[in-house]
């Protein structure tokens, strides 16, 4: 089942386990695979078909489970950081295509673009007692930028308020870990989980890796970079509407205690996620915020520097 619009260039069809699939191309050779279940992105790969995001070989496509790998959803609760389940439900849930979605700002027509839509069940609404809908908009620059916006609205008909934190999981496929740096967070306040949620400011020119990473960076610039230096590749991240960012390696130790994520996985992945999570997004009812995430990948070197 392929969209009729040639703006709109996606195919539906199964996936692993049976599981309904979009995938997405543009002109130029560029591809993206998303999953109803959890509008999850699970590939984007450039006109060469190389990957650029990372799927763990073992990940479970067995709902209620969540996909390890890829880009996932966290609403209404980004990581551990209150009292829902770590990044929320909706990555647990099915979504459906949106075939008559307002038209994001962000986004022209001249994109190859998929829509889905997600809105809570009674079962949802006992987890967390709110009405709402999430609209994901997943496209395909003629570059072969990938493109997410995500759209929240409160539903709720009265007075009632709602607050949420969200994210952008993402999981980047990389040469080798201990040859990657991340420069855009340098001199930046974070949260480190690994010790105790204590805050510290972030040391040196760029984030290097040498043993687990797990820290949320506060107000953090526009533009982060993922600069692989054996790929002579750069992956851009460039976030609206998303002040956080957090950084994750589980290393060797963690690594085996996961049991969707192969021993060694971790000296082949990093996760960048653009998150809103120090000052959570309210709503009131009938207002609606939007998050963005564009993503492109571009030959190294790369110069850091804040966007404006």
């Amino acid at each position: 089942m392929a969209s009729s619009s040639a703006s709109r260039n996606y195919k539906l069809c199964k996936g692993i386990n049976g599981l309904d699939k979009v995938l997405i191309h543009n002109a130029r050779g560029c591809s993206a695979e998303v999953y109803l279940y959890g509008g999850h992105v699970t590939s984007w790969k450039n006109e060469h078909g190389q990957e650029l995001l990372f799927l763990s070989r073992k990940a479970k496509f067995e709902p209620p489970m969540a996909i390890r790998g890829g880009i996932a959803i966290s609403f209404p609760q980004f990581a551990s950081h209150g009292e829902l389940d770590p990044h929320g439900f909706v990555r647990n849930q099915f979504w459906t295509i949106d075939d008559c979605p307002p038209d994001p700002s962000t986004n022209n027509l001249n994109k190859d673009f998929v829509d889905l839509i997600f809105k809570p069940t009674e079962n949802d609404m006992e987890i967390w007692p709110h009405s709402f809908e999430i609209r994901l908009r997943v496209a395909l620059g003629p570059e072969g930028d990938l493109m997410l916006t995500s759209r929240i609205r409160n539903l709720n008909t009265e007075w009632e308020r709602f607050s949420f934190t969200f994210a952008y999981h993402a999981y980047f496929c990389v040469s080798d870990i201990s040859e990657v740096r991340v420069e855009g967070l340098e001199t930046e306040h974070y949260i480190d989980n690994l010790k105790k949620k204590e805050r510290f400011t972030e040391q040196g020119d760029a984030l290097t890796f040498e043993s687990e990473v797990n820290k949320i960076y506060l107000n953090t610039p526009t533009k982060i970079a993922i600069i692989d230096h054996a790929k002579k590749r750069t992956i851009e991240l460039r976030k609206d509407g998303l002040r956080d960012a957090a950084v994750l390696n589980p290393w060797d130790k963690s690594a085996k205690a996961m049991t969707d994520f192969g021993n060694n996985d971790y000296k082949h992945m990093l996760c960048v996620d653009a998150a809103a999570f120090e000052k959570p997004i309210k709503l009131r009812a009938g207002e609606e915020w939007e998050g963005r995430l564009v993503l492109a990948a571009v030959p190294s070197s790369y110069c850091s520097g804040r966007a404006a």
